[in-house]
């Protein structure tokens, strides 16, 4: 079983229960009726990645579905929380790619989904084998990457929000495997 299609989504929840803020997360990001099952992260060669409206269309409540997931939780007020899914698509559709999840705490969203979207394309890269310096930034990574002709897409979903007093707050972006 190979997913032909994948989306991404995201979406923030916030509710006095830890459970339901995850819960309205879920309902935010369109994901709530399935049955989600987490696995690693690999683009699948030959996947194509759709819109999260087309994504939706293909799927039935109840139905399990295969996923890549990045969560957090806070119910400290004014703390921020992130979720991030990185993307790296190699050109050679016979290839696979790489999803990342990332999750942190106090960190702009831009920072976040750039650190997300580097951690798939530095993990592709070194499977294609590019070389390149660790220690340079994301920005010069992305061009190397780009320029090297391997690497056709990189890209990123990130969900951001701050901890209110009294609720659980709860973060996710999601990459949804279609079969």
């Amino acid at each position: 079983m190979v997913p032909k299609k994948i989306f991404l989504t995201k979406g923030m929840g916030r509710h006095k229960e830890k459970l339901a803020s995850f819960e309205q997360a879920l309902r935010a990001a369109g994901i709530a009726p399935f049955n989600l099952v987490k696995t690693s992260s690999i683009f699948p060669p030959g996947c194509e990645l759709i819109s999260k409206e087309e994504g939706l269309k293909l799927l039935k409540p109840g139905q399990i579905v295969f996923c890549v997931m990045s969560e957090n939780s806070t119910d400290e007020p004014h703390r921020l929380i992130s979720a991030s899914i990185g993307l790296a698509i190699p050109k050679d559709k016979n290839t696979y790619g790489y999803l990342s999840e990332h999750h942190s705490f106090g960190e702009k969203e831009e920072d976040v989904g750039d650190y997300a979207e580097d951690l798939a394309a530095s993990m592709l890269a070194t499977t294609l084998g590019l070389e390149f310096d660790p220690e340079q930034s994301w920005d010069e990574r992305r061009g190397l990457f780009k320029i090297s002709g391997k690497i056709v897409r990189t890209k990123n979903i990130t969900q951001t929000a701050m901890g209110k007093k009294g609720y659980w707050t709860t973060v996710i972006a999601t990459a949804i495997f279609i079969t």
